[in-house]
């Protein structure tokens, strides 16, 4: 019985072969176009974050009677790690971290069980808390923020355009959920003097009595026809200041209208909330989250035409701002991508077809984009999208893919320049050198499970460094030994390569090059213990070298042209203290020649951080 031989199968089916090239090179460009794009892989954030108001309450006692309380009945939930937590007057926010070797599969259940422990102590906690409120979304990033600014306009009417363009943004595929940044509670505000109370005979509690029983939803039953059930109304409730102003207020026997006697106006709640502004003026953001999977180029791509398409329809004065924009970032790296894949193409055909010649070369530049093309295939049907890690995976095997098909090719030319003929030359090819490439590239493979199979967040964010590598290496080994063959059975030609061998006479290896690198082996070979020793020596030092001389980083820097500016006032300042202090900040933006050149725009979010729109794995306590 004879062993497989798959370079012998290729050659004996060509037909087969040949379909099989065109099948997978039309599925894995399809495949390219298809796969989603992001920034960053999908991962698991084991992070939640746990926010109870208690307004009227000091610090300590929010710490004692609240976040005591919260933190220990936390203890008790399964996989949790660490608790974090911030005590302020009226608020208390804690972090649950779950332990970064907790299974994927098992955060979901942990975040249940954390519901049920705050579930449970709930009626235990203060009167007038209000909460526990629970995120587990925390994780979540925005791929792009837009934000809405007009002069002459206030946060009210941003806030109504801002709602219209939210409504229609969720319309768009792939849009996962959309948040309003810098919105302010609008109220009614009913102002009337001391002095005046006094000297009506007035009651507040009675203007506050009349204006709810006015404003009331009280059913009024309906009547019902032979054919219809008519609903029965009873209308009077507020609709504007004007209408507040209009009620009747009844104080000493006489009957005054509340606009006479009291100021009616619209305002924002007091103290305000956190709120966001763009090149010195106040603004509305819109925050717009991806589905996962999704493609955030042509998401992007959509966002902005729904955006330019909305903008024709916002009021003149109101104008929309891009403050991040994921998918241009997206892009950039994608186009980076390209032209190192471009470049590294061009470096390898040009040493190919350099050294091995125009026909040879030919065989290995032929089987580049085929191994891209069924890696691109392989990577959809594994669910791996185009990102950062995946981007890099792919750079990295660029070195290594033509590997086996040099290996092979060049063993069908050496039999060939030999006399021999193309199948019997190929065929050799797979019997001599098959297993040895295999090996190395399982090898190779190997030293990257580590990375794959770590039991933790930053193995599960870089796992496709691992799965990437090893679908790209194991398929150049089977283009190598199926396709490669078929290649150069088609292109190379017997009797030109072996009449150039015999130029050389009856050994081809004769040249001065080989004769010195083939004295180098055996000189090693002959002194193999004093080779084994330098080796273990030069390893010793290499590893000494790297605890001591190499920097450690595991992941580089951003390369963003982004800066985030952090700015801590003393604890207690109120929000309008910062936002005093932001605009400092902003008026050095703005009116600083040197800035203003550097900067393209800013924005500024005051008593809150910016929202995430890349992915960070620290927390602030705010």
């Amino acid at each position: 019985m004879t062993h497989l031989n798959l370079s012998e199968w290729a050659l004996r089916h060509r037909s087969m072969v040949a379909y099989l090239i065109l099948v997978l090179m039309l599925g894995g460009v399809l495949s390219y176009f298809k796969l989603g794009r992001a920034e960053d892989p999908d991962f698991t954030f084991k992070v939640m974050v746990v926010r109870t108001l208690w307004p009227g309450a000091t610090a300590r006692e929010v710490e004692l009677q609240v976040t005591e309380r919260i933190e220990k009945k936390l203890q008790e939930a399964p996989w949790i790690d660490v608790v974090r937590s911030s005590s302020k007057p009226g608020e208390s926010l804690a972090f649950v971290i779950l332990k970064d070797y907790t299974p994927k599969n098992e955060v979901p259940d942990a975040w249940y069980q954390v519901r049920k422990k705050i579930g449970d102590i709930k009626h235990t906690l203060p009167n007038g808390v209000q909460g526990p409120f629970i995120n587990d979304e925390f994780g979540e990033t925005f791929i792009n923020i837009f934000a809405l600014t007009g002069d002459g306009f206030d946060l009210a009417t941003l806030r109504q355009e801002a709602d219209r363009i939210a409504r229609a943004l969720r319309q768009v595929p792939d849009v996962k959920k959309i948040e309003l940044i810098g919105v302010q509670d609008e109220k009614i505000f009913i102002e009337i003097s001391h002095a005046k109370l006094a000297t009506l005979g007035l009651d507040p509690l009675a203007i506050l009595d009349a204006l709810q029983k006015q404003n009331a939803m009280t059913p009024a039953g309906f009547y019902e026809t032979a054919s219809d059930r008519v609903r029965i109304r009873v209308s009077g409730d507020f609709n504007s200041p004007e209408n507040i102003r209009e009620i009747g207020i009844q104080a000493s026997g006489r009957l005054f209208r509340l606009g006479d006697i009291a100021t009616v106006k619209r305002g924002f709640s007091e103290p305000p909330t956190p709120r966001m502004r763009v090149q010195g003026q106040d603004a509305i953001g819109v925050a717009i989250a991806m589905n996962r999977g999704g493609d955030v180029i042509r998401l992007g791509d959509q966002l902005r035409t729904e955006v330019a398409r909305l903008q024709k329809d916002l009021p003149h004065g109101i104008d929309i701002h891009v403050v991040a924009d994921q998918p241009e970032i997206v892009r950039q790296s994608i186009t980076l991508f390209m032209s190192s894949l471009t470049e590294a193409v061009v470096i390898v055909l040009a040493v190919s077809f350099l050294s091995l010649g125009l026909r040879t070369g030919a065989v290995v530049a032929l089987s580049i984009p085929l191994v891209l093309a069924v890696t691109f295939l392989l990577m959809a049907v594994f669910g791996i999208n185009l990102h950062r890690i995946s981007l890099g995976a792919l750079i990295i095997s660029l070195g290594l893919l033509v590997d086996d098909a040099i290996i092979a090719v060049e063993m069908m030319v050496v039999k060939m320049e030999q006399g021999w003929d193309r199948f019997r030359a190929a065929t050799f090819a797979y019997t001599s050198t098959a297993f040895p490439m295999l090996t190395g590239t399982l090898i190779t493979v190997a030293g990257f499970t580590p990375v794959g199979f770590a039991k933790s967040s930053a193995g599960e964010y870089t796992f496709s460094i691992f799965a990437v590598v090893a679908i790209a290496l194991i398929v150049s080994w089977l283009v190598a030994v199926v396709f490669t063959p078929y290649l150069g059975y088609k292109l190379l030609d017997p009797k030109k390569l072996l009449a150039k061998a015999q130029q050389h006479g009856e050994d081809i290896y004769t040249t001065p090059f080989y004769r010195r690198v083939r004295a180098t082996v055996e000189w090693c070979v002959r002194r193999r213990w004093l080779v084994i020793g330098a080796t273990l020596m030069a390893f010793a030092l290499s590893l000494v070298a790297l605890g001591t001389g190499v920097q450690k980083q595991f992941f580089p820097a951003s390369s963003r042209n982004e800066l985030l500016v952090d700015l801590w006032l003393p604890q207690g300042a109120s929000l309008k203290a910062t936002e005093a202090q932001a605009k400092k900040v902003e008026q050095l933006l703005l009116l600083e020649p040197e800035m203003n050149k550097s900067v393209q725009f800013f924005a500024s979010y005051i008593g809150n951080g910016s929202p995430r729109f890349y992915l960070p794995l620290d927390q602030q306590l705010k």
